[in-house]
């Protein structure tokens, strides 16, 4: 692999972490992201149930760009998701009943998550198997890290734990709003703000490193 291509998978990994992130840049798939991140554990569950659907719907959209007929592309990449959807709920449902049953109707909702179906028609469609690999990759890891930094911080303000692991003692009082869904929108509030406080940050420090070059 030459530094060139390595390069470019780098770059469209990257992306979906830090400047494209889906929730914290774009601010999409807001409806699970408040409705599941009650708890650490069923937001990295969803996370990762959505990259799975991401990467196989991505790899397959991708083999299949040239011989799908643009006409009925969108109802074809929707019955794509919708297959590896089915078998992320099933999965789920075998390997972690109760986490499924927590997550409910949610994850039958990823086949209509604008993030994963923005993708296949912005990215996947166009480019080889490998570079739609990584940028599914990138935009699932960025999701789950959202979600879960998300889930973690509720929980522990909510509930005293994180994973369902005690970390206070019984003498905490836990912030009783952070699991519920006003707390999801207060919190994910504060992230963002931090979000957008940092990328700021990082944009005036690049200006006036590139200000202290020119002069």
């Amino acid at each position: 692999m030459s530094l060139e291509t390595q390069g470019r998978a780098w770059q469209e990994y990257s992306k979906g972490l830090w400047r494209e992130n889906p929730i914290f840049a774009m601010v999409l798939g807001m409806c699970p992201t408040l409705a599941v991140t009650n708890s650490a554990i069923n937001a990295l569950a969803m996370g990762l149930a959505t990259t799975f659907v991401l990467v196989g719907s991505s790899t397959l959209i991708s083999l299949l760009r040239n011989h799908i007929p643009k006409q009925v592309r969108i109802s074809t990449f929707i019955v794509v998701i919708a297959t590896f959807v089915t078998v992320a709920d099933y999965t789920l449902e075998a390997i972690a009943y109760d986490i499924h049953k927590e997550l409910g109707a949610f994850i039958a909702l990823i086949v209509v998550n604008c993030i994963i179906l923005g993708r296949q028609e912005a990215f996947a469609s166009k480019n080889t198997v490998f570079y739609s690999i990584m940028d599914a990759l990138g935009m699932g890891s960025g999701f789950t890290f959202a979600l879960l930094l998300l889930g973690s911080s509720r929980e522990i303000l909510g509930s005293g734990s994180l994973f369902g692991i005690d970390l206070f003692g019984p003498h905490y009082e836990p912030w009783v709003i952070m699991i519920l869904p006003p707390g999801g929108f207060i919190m994910l509030g504060l992230i963002l703000l931090g979000f957008n406080a940092l990328g700021e940050w990082r944009q005036r420090l690049r200006d006036e490193t590139r200000t202290g070059e020119a002069a």
